[in-house]
């Protein structure tokens, strides 16, 4: 569905579309203003939990070494706590430390261009991938490389291709190596196959990259280890467990946030002469929320409400529960979709999709909404029942506003 006919569905005329950016810009403006002492120590707090996690995940396993009596419980321990850092450090840390949500702080430790994350992708090689392709370009065929991370067909309007059978195999395959997938997301493999990639360029990415996958493997799989004695193939078991559950957990939520039903893909036709109200309109419908309460946020990396995070990357985390209530309330305002489910339910739709997609359009239906008949659902309402609409604007469309300009 493209985004043209989502307009229609909505009802949005021009001069709407433009009013709700004003109204979005202004919630950016406030919380800009807003930043204290208090939203630095939230994030200085969480950086401290998992530090905490981690080293007391490592001492549990060093411990298990050399304890017969606590010897399993406290492998066990320490490989859960060793998950749940590696978790924080991805997700509510890493994440958005590096898109600048704290760079106002002006703390060269908890800024963008210093953090370095525990994870096999290099920091620079991310920023370029998901701070400016996939955030600029998002849920843009043909531009955003996470839809399907160039092995998943993940929209109807992708060629299928009788390689795409395998997807069941490949999304199991993506989500136990997810950071492995990720660390060669900036190398661009279409682009590489199509010859387009600057072969230079090329080297010096895959370079990085095994340079940062090396020293996650010696320190996860090599130095700690080394350092449990005789217990080291229990050590590094429990430390494959942890980067396992963490490549899992954060398979889950980067899908949960874009693939559900709801979360529409747009063509690169939309991206002309678009405006910055139409690129919040398109963040708005390209994008998918999840419920649940504040620890899930937190360890989900505040991404259960990707709808604002993708309006607002660079605004704190923490302030995105209280912009989730503004930024729904203009979408009933406004009659736009504001796609919202329980984890399980939104994950398990992503599967489906995926499932769906592995065999040509014609053997599955669609289960995205059909947009209704903007003139039928004009005929629908009233003047009385929308008293802060336009009506006689009628729904809108490029040609439209171009036109009356």
């Amino acid at each position: 569905m493209a985004i043209s006919d989502v307009k229609e569905y909505t009802h949005l005329s021009a001069e709407e579309v433009e009013q709700l950016g004003r109204e979005l810009d202004a919630i950016r403006q406030e919380v800009e203003e807003s930043r204290d002492a208090g939203d630095a120590a939230y994030i200085n707090r969480i950086i401290r939990v998992q530090r905490g996690l981690a080293a007391g995940g490592r001492v549990a396993m060093l411990a298990s070494a050399y304890s017969k009596r606590a010897g399993r419980p406290a492998l066990v321990a320490g490989a859960a706590m060793l998950g749940i850092a590696k978790i924080l450090e991805n997700m509510e840390i890493g994440h958005n430390v590096m898109h600048g949500q704290w760079d106002w702080m002006n703390d060269p430790e908890i800024h963008s261009s210093n953090w370095e994350w525990d994870t096999a992708q290099p920091a620079e090689q991310w920023k370029h991938s998901h701070n400016y392709i996939h955030h600029q370009f998002t849920n843009v065929l043909g531009h955003d490389n996470d839809i399907g991370y160039g092995i998943l067909r993940m929209a109807r309007e992708q060629k299928w291709h009788p390689m795409n059978l395998g997807q069941p195999v490949y999304n199991a395959l993506l989500a136990s190596l997810f950071q492995w997938g990720v660390a060669l997301h900036d190398l661009d493999i279409e682009r590489i196959r199509k010859g387009e990639k600057d072969p230079q360029e090329m080297k010096r990415q895959l370079r990085q990259i095994l340079r940062k996958g090396r020293n996650q493997v010696l320190k996860d799989y090599v130095v700690y280890p080394a350092l449990s004695g005789p217990a080291w193939r229990s050590t590094l078991k429990a430390n494959m467990s942890a980067n396992v559950a963490r490549n899992l957990w954060s398979y889950v939520i980067i899908f949960c946030g874009h693939f559900p039903d709801g979360a529409l893909h747009f063509t690169e036709e939309e991206l002309e002469d678009e405006t910055r109200a139409e690129w919040y309109l398109r963040q708005m419908l390209g994008s998918a929320n999840f419920e649940g309460g504040r620890t899930l946020h937190i360890l989900s990396g505040s991404l259960g409400y990707q709808i604002e995070h993708h309006l607002f990357p660079d605004l704190p985390s923490n302030r995105y529960p209280e912009i989730a209530v503004k930024v729904r309330a203009l979408c009933e305002k406004y009659d736009i979709p504001y796609t919202i489910g329980p984890l399980h339910q939104q994950y398990g739709q992503a599967l489906r999709t995926i499932i769906k997609l592995s065999v040509p359009n014609g053997w599955t239906s669609s289960d995205q909404p059909e947009p209704p008949s903007p003139v039928r659902d004009r005929r629908r309402r009233s003047d009385a029942e929308r008293p802060s609409r336009r009506p006689e604007l009628g729904g809108w469309s490029r040609s439209r506003e171009r036109s009356a300009g």
